[in-house]
């Protein structure tokens, strides 16, 4: 499996990035999952669900399936900060390409997405793990680079470049254990 990450602020594009992304790598076969950040709290089942339901009366996971579908909800007892690493682990092991959004700050490769319009400082000069940057300015980042500058608004091009350099992102996950 190889696993790239997406970093960069909010509004920056990260999103509809890698939903582009997606529907290119399984054109040429390859299966992909997804690995999301999310801050404070979040659902997805709603109130009056059955998966609410169960989750509310206390228990501390609920695994719902279908004939095409999984999804586990687990709840934590105690505030838990799982690492991206651990969140990798729970993953399919059968998937070719796993996508980070988020997790700025993890110890993956990742690609950094920056748009000069944000008026937000860019990471790649202070991030060893940045090996290239999306963006629709390229004239107008804040500093030369030797990285790799792709283009944020051409999701093919982004794919050829990934699977290009595709060794680089071979994920062990023995290193992270």
């Amino acid at each position: 499996m190889k696993v790239v990450g997406f970093a960069g602020y909010s509004c920056s594009g990260k999103t509809m990035l890698v939903e582009q992304l997606i529907p290119i790598f399984r054109l040429q076969g390859m299966r992909v999952s997804v690995v999301k950040h999310a801050h404070h709290r979040f659902d997805i089942d709603h109130v009056g669900k059955d998966t609410y339901r169960h989750r509310e009366a206390g228990a501390f996971e609920v695994v719902v399936a279908s004939d095409k579908r999984l999804a586990l909800i687990r709840e934590f007892e105690q505030p838990a900060q799982l690492t991206v690493h651990q969140l990798i682990s729970e993953l399919y092991d059968g998937v070719d390409w796993v996508l980070v959004e988020g997790f700025k700050e993890s110890d993956l490769l990742k690609i950094e997405v920056w748009r000069a319009e944000s008026h937000k400082p860019a990471r790649y000069m202070d991030d060893d793990f940045i090996v290239a940057i999306a963006t629709d300015s390229p004239g107008q980042l804040p500093q030369a680079t030797g990285l790799d500058v792709l283009d944020l608004n051409d999701p093919d091009s982004v794919v050829s470049w990934l699977t290009a350099h595709g060794d680089r992102f071979d994920y062990r996950s023995e290193i992270y254990a």
